[in-house]
């Protein structure tokens, strides 16, 4: 069985008198890569949000290592369980600049291997405006791990890359998963989640259709998430 990292007991979240997620119950596991997938307006975004509380269940709650969110400091989550979102953000000034505002003491030295970790080398002086997409995507992925993450939350961090900034996300998740940094994942892309996930979480219509390792969700699907992959577009 899983060791079971975040637990979602019957989460309902409401926003603008919609309901988002609507009784959901599942998990996240505490190692390897936990890729979040279904429809789109299914829920996954709030979902993931809610594992480091940017996202506040309207009822039910939100459990790690048993404990529920509501009862730790938020600040202290967020460090604890970093966040990369669809869309890097460059704040003003160097890359080095950048990293410091998760890590404010940081040496030239600590910064520059904290570059070099996410295929960044020698990237410290240059201009955040001035990088790619896919290096702004590495710049906050960096600026993430300043803080030593226990867990890592990616909410669809490659939708805007090209393949071969597609391919180094991929591979430094992956990296930080072996080395005992497990994620969580959101993606529409089918194809990106049979490359990375060990654990699988199909979000349909605010609650988890199916959840559980990727070969065997996938080989043996519940009709709801049967007729998601026979049809996803998105």
């Amino acid at each position: 069985m899983d060791g079971r990292l975040f637990e979602f007991h019957d989460v309902v979240v409401e926003r603008g008198g919609r309901r988002i997620l609507d009784g959901l119950c599942g998990h996240l596991p505490d190692h390897g890569i936990t890729v979040i997938t279904g429809p789109s307006g299914s829920g996954k975004s709030t979902l993931l949000r809610l594992a480091n509380a940017l996202e506040v269940p309207t009822s039910g709650s939100v459990e790690l290592d048993g404990t529920p969110l509501a009862d730790l400091d938020p600040l202290a989550l967020r460090r604890s369980v970093g966040m990369v979102f669809q869309q890097p953000t460059a704040l003003p000034g160097t890359v080095a600049d950048n990293l410091r505002t998760g890590q404010p003491d940081a040496d030239d030295a600590e910064i520059d291997a904290a570059l070099a970790r996410v295929g960044l080398a020698g990237f410290a002086d240059r201009d955040a405006d001035s990088l790619s997409g896919g290096e702004a995507q590495r710049m906050s992925l960096a600026r993430t791990l300043g803080t030593g993450p226990r867990y890592l939350l990616l909410d669809e961090p490659t939708s805007a890359l090209d393949h071969a900034s597609t391919d180094g996300i991929e591979e430094l998740v992956t990296g930080l998963a072996d080395e005992g940094v497990p994620s969580a994942w959101v993606t529409h892309d089918l194809a990106q989640l049979r490359r990375l996930a060990h654990h699988v979480v199909f979000v349909i219509d605010g609650v988890v259709a199916q959840e559980g390792d990727v070969a065997d969700v996938l080989d043996a699907p519940t009709p709801a998430v049967e007729r998601f992959l026979s049809g996803a577009t998105s």
